[in-house]
């Protein structure tokens, strides 16, 4: 499968990344699979590492929704959290975008390579293959990549005066959608703007869920 790379200037190019991200967007973006799945309505997924137990199990059931739904979704996939949900994802059938904090990687998990195959799943990334490792400059960078691109935002969670909630404030800027569970844990999120979501209802997520056919 041939990697493609996208210039900034290049017809292709997310004309939502110098939207939101202005003089910061990539001068280039590489993708490995099915490069249509951009042109669907995608919802941001992030899911910080230092999270409650209470809301595990709410993260992974909304997982389970969303792949249930057929709803695309865009994230990182790094922290521990958003693996799971990435594996619980790639059951499914629906489109999967995956955004490393580096370059694209030259060995595949053997559980991606199917999905990819289907054409259900999309590598991206703004990173050149002299950055090949996540750094502590990439990571947020990626992140703001991916809100970018996506039409709306869910942080599963975001502690207090933390790097998360400054980027969530970051996001509210820019006029997004963001959607937190509806959790006391989450007040915080909440009182930022954040709209409450519980796993089993995705009403709010409406207008990214794919049409059924009549």
């Amino acid at each position: 499968m041939p990697v493609r790379f996208i210039c900034h200037d290049e017809e292709g190019y997310p004309a939502r990344l110098p939207r939101f991200l202005g003089d910061g967007a990539p001068e280039s973006i590489t993708a490995l699979g099915s490069f249509g799945i951009l042109g669907k309505p995608a919802l941001a997924l992030f899911c910080s590492v230092k999270c409650p137990g209470s809301l595990i199990l709410q993260t992974y059931d909304l997982a389970c929704a969303l792949r249930d739904a057929g709803m695309t979704v865009i994230s990182g996939f790094h922290s521990p959290m958003e693996k799971e949900c990435l594996r619980l994802l790639l059951r499914g059938k629906q489109p999967v975008i995956v955004c490393p904090a580096h370059c694209l990687p030259k060995r595949l998990p053997a559980e991606w390579k199917q999905p990819l195959a289907d054409g259900r799943m999309l590598l991206l990334s703004p990173f050149n293959e002299r950055q090949a490792r996540i750094t502590a400059e990439q990571a947020p960078f990626r992140n703001r990549f991916v809100a970018a691109l996506a039409n709306e935002v869910f942080i599963g969670y975001a502690a207090p005066d933390s790097k998360t909630a400054a980027f969530t404030r970051e996001i509210g800027s820019w006029g997004k959608s963001l959607f937190t569970l509806d959790a006391p844990e989450n007040a915080g999120l909440l009182a930022l703007g954040a709209k409450p979501l519980r796993p089993h209802d995705l009403g709010p997520l409406a207008e990214l869920l794919p049409r059924r056919k009549a």
